[in-house]
């Protein structure tokens, strides 16, 4: 396990700190992704509700942003360095790639959903483990980035559902 890079008088143990600094860098490169293939929904969507879904990609990837800032934030609180660029993201992500074909609201609907329910419940993971290693303030972090993206799968998903 790596130190961290930069001093700090956080009271957190060294070990706390730098296993919380490479799960919040796993995050951030997921959360980069994510947050890019909202907005290439934005660009790309075609279709009947092309409004309200250009609309509704937009302020996905608007509120993501926020959440990938406060991740790489918390790193560097933490004395560690964020890893945000794109060959890192392009490298590090772990979510399944964004179709570059697909125009339709309903598919990037569903392409859309299925990462971001992906990094949802992997950042529910990632609440357990900072839970185990005893850093509250960043299960703390993991559990806002969680409700979150459980909002915005839910605003997404709602278009592609059918009304009983």
């Amino acid at each position: 396990m790596k130190a961290p890079i930069v001093a700090t008088q956080n009271d957190l143990p060294e070990g706390v700190r730098c296993k919380a600094i490479a799960l919040l860098n796993e995050h951030l490169a997921d959360a980069i992704d994510v947050r890019l293939q909202a907005k290439q929904a934005h660009w790309n969507v075609k279709g009947p509700n092309f409004i309200a879904l250009h609309e509704l990609f937009d302020e996905v990837e608007e509120e993501i942003a926020d959440l990938v800032d406060e991740i790489a934030e918390r790193a560097m609180q933490l004395g560690g360095v964020a890893k945000g660029t794109v060959q890192v993201v392009a490298k590090e992500s772990r979510l399944s790639a964004y179709p570059l074909e697909i125009l339709a609201g309903g598919e990037h609907v569903q392409a859309l959903s299925r990462n971001l329910a992906t990094f949802g419940k992997s950042v529910r993971g990632a609440i357990d483990a900072t839970v185990e290693f005893n850093d509250a303030d960043t299960a703390d972090l993991f559990t806002q980035v969680s409700r979150g993206i459980d909002k915005l799968l839910w605003k997404v998903e709602a278009h592609g559902q059918a009304v009983a």
